[in-house]
């Protein structure tokens, strides 16, 4: 196998947009969804429009993340997802060197995206200035353990979704959410009805209640 079929997010582009590292009140770590791209997920910041925000969104190989549904076994979803969850963890890595600490840094996704920056959160547990879940839920097929360890220590997190999003069960984001705060987050769920599989404005409304709170 390859590196590139080993680790195939490896070396993708990661757009930057906003304030600079030394200027960030936060950065935001925006992961797009399936069949989108970094440029694409970008317009979520236009309609958010924060100042002082510092905004990475990092490209997926062939605009896909992972093959298969996020409810698949996990790994009939690899090295996608390993790969893509190690983009996050790289990143967050590289914002430590820049001087932006874990709990001024946001993991924003929708979709898939919003299904990686979920499971990235509740694998590598601590204080994020947020976890912000559009359209998602953490990864794994029904009946996954959740055994995650470590605590958000009060992170706050969003998750929005309707009610009969086609890619996402409610069960599923129901499960997050309690998974959410029993790790010690506090958590705002809102579920749309008959929203379908898209952002609205009340979410962009929430999530920019959270990107203006003091850090």
């Amino acid at each position: 196998m390859t590196a590139m079929e080993s680790d195939p997010h490896a070396g993708q582009p990661v757009l930057r947009r906003g304030a600079a590292p030394s200027d960030s009140r936060r950065a935001v770590i925006l992961m797009h969804g399936r069949g989108d791209s970094a440029e694409g997920i970008l317009g979520l910041a236009g309609e958010l429009d924060v100042p002082g925000i510092m905004w990475l969104a990092p490209q997926a190989a062939s605009h896909t993340w992972y093959p298969l549904s996020f409810l698949a076994p996990l790994a009939q979803n690899e090295p996608g997802l390993t790969s893509a969850l190690d983009v996050i963890g790289g990143l967050v890595e590289l914002l430590g060197r820049e001087g932006v600490a874990p709990e001024r840094i946001v993991l924003m996704g929708f979709s898939q995206g919003a299904c990686l920056a979920q499971e990235f959160a509740a694998r590598h547990a601590q204080r994020y200035a947020a976890v912000v879940g559009l359209s998602g839920g953490l990864i794994g097929p029904r009946g996954t353990p959740r055994n995650y360890q470590g605590s958000l220590v009060g992170t706050p997190v969003f998750l929005g979704c309707s009610d009969t999003d086609p890619h996402i069960p409610l069960d599923r984001v129901h499960e997050s959410a309690g998974v959410f705060r029993a790790m010690s987050a506090l958590v705002d769920e809102r579920i749309y009805p008959r929203m379908g599989h898209t952002v609205n404005r009340d979410e962009i409304e929430a999530v920019k209640a959270i990107l203006e709170l003091e850090p």
